[in-house]
């Protein structure tokens, strides 16, 4: 016989609806929880106010309860994290797949960017010889600015003015012999120019491909626009030094300490660039008595292709050391073609063309490298360009266009920082070494701050 269970199994429908709505409700305030406390969980101060304390601590009760795989992962993880961290974490967990390619995928971007690192460095230390120019574009025409045909005339009243100081100076010798041999040696000596040859016409130089056109080469590799090539930015800036001589105020150093000359010694430094760095140094201090550190450090000897990296550390170090600094100089030689020379003759004296040089840290292909930030980039531009003027103005042919290139080349160490390409593998040690004369006569003009000056004034620009 069938009993009769209608109300048995209402009160069971009913149970369970009870249940369903109760699973809902705590549910529904789990939810709410989590809101509550990714929302209002801690205040501008940082400290969690009661309604965001509550929340976690309701959120915690009901995730042991009903949603223990939650309160297992918080637990172990030692932190709250918010419904969607959680709810990825479970993703996670149950696709495996998802997760291992996730890791790969980081993991391949951090390879990636360490071999792009590595690749830079190599780059950087392998491509100051590689020119992205064509030939004869560093060089400058005889028809530029500051030559234009007076180049010889110019060279030509400096020598004899020169001449003529040394033929007075020997008449006062009582003894034809000790008077010739002084004169001789005057001969010999190089006498800083007294005057300008050239003065420059600012008001025809004020547009970008103008300024280009007078005094840079720019790399195929790299880019640069009229928002750091303008005369503001490039003569706004004051280069005189900040220090006084009781502390070292320019360090020279060679990142390429193994490059030489035609008729270098082998394994005699002294006839090496390195040598050229001691002459000019030396001219510096004794002549215009700056105080100058002179790093010989060698960071090339087995290859180039790492040398800056290599040099990095010791250069950061002397500077730590010596936070006096405001200059650091680069002195390297150039490479080109055998057979060619770069020279002029100067009072006499056979000496070697020299070039500036600057790393724009930013490559044509992809803009500005991430990984060779310079902070410093427009500081270096200004240094060069009121180099270039100087040179420019009192010994027109002596200097080479300034080159831009791609990388940074350890130019992030100062504002002032100067690479400098000083002949070529063609050239002597006597070219090199006579060159340093007016380099440092160049180098005391932009550090005075008197060739700045000029030509702020000279262009109606103001200092920044």
């Amino acid at each position: 016989m069938q009993l009769y269970s209608g109300n048995k199994d209402k009160k069971t429908k009913w149970k369970h609806r009870f249940k369903t709505g109760c699973m809902a409700a705590l549910i529904g305030t789990a939810v709410f929880c989590a809101l509550s406390a990714t929302f209002t969980a801690k205040d501008k101060t940082g400290e969690s106010p009661f309604w965001g304390k509550a929340a976690v601590w309701v959120q915690g009760q009901i995730n042991r309860t009903y949603l223990p795989v939650f309160a297992f992962m918080e637990e172990e993880a030692g932190i709250h994290k918010d419904a969607a961290g959680l709810l990825r974490d479970v993703i996670l967990l149950q696709m495996p797949i998802y997760k291992y390619s996730e890791e790969q995928a980081q993991a391949e971007i951090s390879i990636e960017d360490e071999d792009t690192f590595d690749m830079l460095i190599r780059e950087e230390g392998t491509d100051e010889d590689r020119k992205g120019l064509e030939e004869g574009a560093l060089e400058y025409e005889e028809d530029a600015l500051h030559i234009d045909g007076d180049l010889e005339k110019a060279m030509r009243e400096e020598n004899e003015s020169y001449n003529e100081a040394a033929e007075e100076e020997s008449v006062q010798e009582t003894e034809e012999e000790e008077g010739e041999e002084e004169k001789e040696e005057q001969n010999q000596e190089f006498q800083k120019a007294q005057k300008k040859s050239y003065a420059y016409d600012w008001s025809g130089l004020k547009e970008y491909e103008d300024i280009v056109s007078a005094f840079y080469a720019i790399d195929s590799t790299t880019s640069i626009t009229d928002q750091q090539l303008n005369l503001e930015n490039l003569l706004g800036k004051d280069m005189a030094l900040q220090h006084d001589s009781e502390e070292p105020q320019i360090l020279i150093y060679h990142t390429h300490s193994q490059e030489g000359f035609v008729d270098s010694v082998e394994g005699d430094t002294s006839t090496t660039i390195i040598g050229a760095g001691d002459r000019l140094a030396q001219i510096l201090t004794e002549k215009y008595g700056f105080n100058v550190l002179h790093h010989t450090g060698q960071y090339d000897v087995e290859a180039r292709d790492y040398a800056y990296s290599n040099a990095l550390p010791a250069i950061e170090q002397i500077l730590a050391e010596h936070p006096s600094i405001e200059v650091v100089i680069d002195l390297h030689r150039d490479a080109v073609a055998e057979g060619r020379k770069l020279m002029v003759n100067l009072q006499g004296r056979p000496t070697a063309q020299f070039m500036f040089f600057n790393g724009l840290s930013r490559t044509r292909k992809n803009g500005d490298i991430s990984y060779l930030e310079n902070p410093y980039v427009d500081d270096n531009l200004a240094f060069s360009f009121q180099a270039q003027i100087a040179c420019n103005e009192y010994y027109p042919g002596l200097a080479r266009r300034i080159y831009l290139k791609a990388y940074r080349y350890n130019m992030h160490l100062r504002a002032k920082c100067m690479l400098i390409e000083l002949g070529a593998q063609t050239n002597t040690v006597e070219e090199i070494m006579n060159a340093c004369d007016p380099l440092a006569h160049v180098l005391a003009k932009v550090l005075s701050g008197e060739t700045g000056l000029e030509a702020r004034e000279a262009a109606d620009i103001d200092l920044e």
